[in-house]
Formats: structure tokens, sequence, C-alpha cells
């Protein structure tokens, strides 16, 4: 179970592609991979990743198109992988959405650098006040960190729980429908995903401690979504909890 940066890494050669997971993993990112555009694209629809590593010299199309795929619809930081050395395809990436563009070969500690980098700035700038606190009645988040904490008492989520709470406190006040916060998570809908959704939310509801009767932090509006209930404090906070590391 843990919070960790979910990464999809679309690369085509086995080795590089075994190496960049390793460390990625040894680094506590959480790490998908596909070794074809096809592949990459059914990953990024369903997984919804934090961030892209993506190769262009894909065996069944370039990667530029799952580059454009994403642009579509999402912010998502897209780091290009690439042997191309030419000035032209660096700039055709960078033009296409690309947030950075790293020649083959690289250093382990220059990838790692880059993609720290594109998280920072994509928590920064892609979603106002992530990097920031987000404060109601004792219950804490901090989006730069991706913890929650209730009266200073961390509450240990899953990825997938931290995401919906995320997506909720960015409308705090407002109804959410299930389907909206469907397509921000998992990015897609079918049959069951209303299900899924409600029973991570009663995992959440859980953890946070609500129940029947009083004031809780996410209120469930039956039969259309989910609420969170508004801030009470400025969204730039000066400090974080007292036992926050």
């Amino acid at each position: 179970m843990s919070n960790r940066y979910k990464i999809l890494v679309v690369e085509d050669e086995n080795n590089i592609g075994s190496l960049i997971r390793a460390l990625l993993e040894a680094n506590n990112y959480q790490v998908i991979s596909a070794s074809d555009c096809t592949n990459g694209k059914m990953l990024y629809h369903s997984h919804r990743p934090d961030l892209i590593l993506l190769d262009l010299g894909l065996p069944d199309a370039d990667g530029i198109s799952l580059l454009q795929e994403v642009r579509r619809d999402s912010f998502t930081p897209v780091i290009v992988l690439s042997a191309r050395t030419d000035e032209t395809d660096k700039v055709d990436a960078l033009d296409h959405g690309a947030n950075d563009y790293v020649t083959k070969p690289f250093s382990s500690a220059e990838l790692m650098a880059r993609v720290r980098c594109a998280l920072r700035t994509s928590m920064q700038h892609s979603r106002p006040g992530e990097d920031s606190v987000f404060i109601s009645d004792g219950f804490v988040i901090d989006y730069g960190a991706r913890r929650i904490f209730i009266d200073n008492t961390e509450i240990k989520l899953t990825q997938t729980e931290y995401n919906i709470i995320a997506c909720l406190s960015r409308h705090p006040g407002k109804v959410l429908t299930y389907s909206a916060i469907i397509k921000e998570i998992w990015g897609y809908k079918d049959c069951g995903s209303v299900k899924k959704l409600q029973v991570n939310m009663a995992n959440i509801r859980k953890k946070l401690g609500a129940k029947p009767g009083k004031k809780n932090y996410i209120e469930n509006e039956l039969g259309i979504g989910y609420r969170m209930c508004e801030r009470n404090e400025p969204l730039h906070y000066p400090s974080a909890p007292a036992d926050h590391p």
C-alpha cells in the first residue's frame, strides 16, 4: 500500500527498460511499463500516471503519436528519452508538448534529477495550490508531500485514495459527480467504475473516522457524488503540522 508517484515507462529496448524500472523503484516510484506505442496509450488511459518517460523509436509507431494523445486531454509531464540527437527531433518533440528531452545514453543521476524536476514543476503549476496545503478543522492535506493528517496524526492511504481526496479538495464545498471523479482518477468509464469508486470511498471515510450523524470531512450526496468540506485556513499556510518531518 503506497502513495508513491506513478510513472509510465514506454521503452522497447528490454535492457534499458529494465534499468529504468530498477532505478525508479529504488527511488520509491511506482512503475508501469509498455514496450510499444499501442500499449503505452492503453496504460496511459487506464492508469493516469503522474509522469511519462517516452522513447520515440517504438516498433509500432513513433512515440510522438503517444505524446499527441496525452496532450489532447492532460498536462501530464512527458520526458522524451531518445537516441535521436538531431536538433530538429528535439524541437519537434518539445513543440508537440514534451516537457524535457534526454538523449541516450544518459546517467542515472541526470535522469532522476529530470524526473524530480518534472514532477515538482507539475505539482506546483498544473494544479493551483498543490505547492501548499489544504486545512479544515484539523484536517490537513500536504500536496507537495502527498500526505494527509488529522490532528497532526498521519492517515495512511493508498495512492488511489490520496488522489480521490486531492481531487475533491480542489473543489471544496462543491459536489463532484461520480463520473467527474472517475474521469479524473482513472480516465475511463466502464460498468464497474462507480462501484470501484464507492469501495475506495468507503475505505477513505473509514480511515478519516467518518461517523453517521456527525460533521465529516467528505459527505456523500446519495446517487450523485461526493463533497469535500470547505477549507477554513488560507491556501498558503505558514507551517506544516507539528510532527511533520
